[in-house]
């Protein structure tokens, strides 16, 4: 593909996006950028151009939130995320593009069922094996398709954590979750002197939408943001999985 203005005004608002979901949404909806970048990237290239710009954005959004994390529940998750790291290299290492096109779509539209799934037993405590079983879950899907978000999103919603708490636990997690990922990525050959130089260009954009978000998280509607959230994810979910099995 060329990097042309075509491809800009799709990876810009992606990667703003992307910025704006982890600044101020709890990283909940933050792998719709890559679902996005992955039908006009190859799989792995989106990926690969993704992590470098979610680890800067993970370092913009430290501060703000710094020690406001619940630290039973995050060190729970950290603990069961990186074996579920490791699980995601043994799958990336023999998967091809289709295979990660319908995994990534089939999170994507999977974490929208789950989100508007009828009754409150997701909402119920959940008990701290299960939030490692989580952790599992988060490391292996956010190696695969940078949406760790939903299994952390379980766990945390069942334990009554308030918004605030809720959104820098997220950001401690997966900082840690997305440094155990880039070792990994760079031996598979995920990243690419061209995605590199491509993350040079978008950073900005990165930073624009993590400062974007940590001022939204008091502003804006939840309900609003992860409604039209919802709408994104499903079509490009659907999209995905469509490309893959054709």
């Amino acid at each position: 593909m060329n990097f042309d203005l075509g491809f800009f005004a799709i990876a810009a608002p992606a990667v703003v996006f992307a910025g704006v979901s982890k600044g101020g949404f709890g990283s909940g909806a933050a792998f719709a950028s890559a679902a996005i970048l992955a039908l006009v990237l190859p799989p792995g290239e989106a990926l690969g151009l993704m992590l470098p710009l979610l680890m800067l954005i993970d370092l913009a959004t430290l501060r703000p939130y710094w020690g406001k994390w619940c630290w039973p529940e995050a060190k729970v998750l950290i603990a069961g995320g990186i074996p579920g790291v490791a699980l995601g290299v043994a799958l990336m290492a023999v998967a091809n593009d289709d295979v990660l096109r319908f995994l990534i779509g089939a999170v994507a539209v999977g974490f929208v069922i789950w989100r508007l799934w009828p009754g409150e037993a997701r909402h119920k405590a959940l008990p701290v094996w299960a939030g490692a079983l989580a952790g599992i879950a988060a490391g292996f899907t956010s190696f695969i398709s940078h949406a760790g978000g939903p299994p952390v999103a379980v766990y945390l919603l069942s334990r009554g954590v308030g918004k605030t708490a809720y959104q820098a636990t997220t950001v401690l997690i997966f900082w840690v979750i997305n440094i155990a990922k880039a070792v990994p990525y760079a031996v598979l050959g995920v990243f690419t002197v061209e995605t590199l130089w491509l993350d040079l260009w978008l950073a900005p954009f990165a930073l624009l939408g993590a400062w974007l978000g940590v001022r939204a998280h008091d502003m804006v509607s939840e309900r609003v943001f992860f409604g039209l959230t919802y709408v994104l994810l499903s079509l490009t979910g659907a999209r995905l999985i469509w490309d893959a099995v054709r």
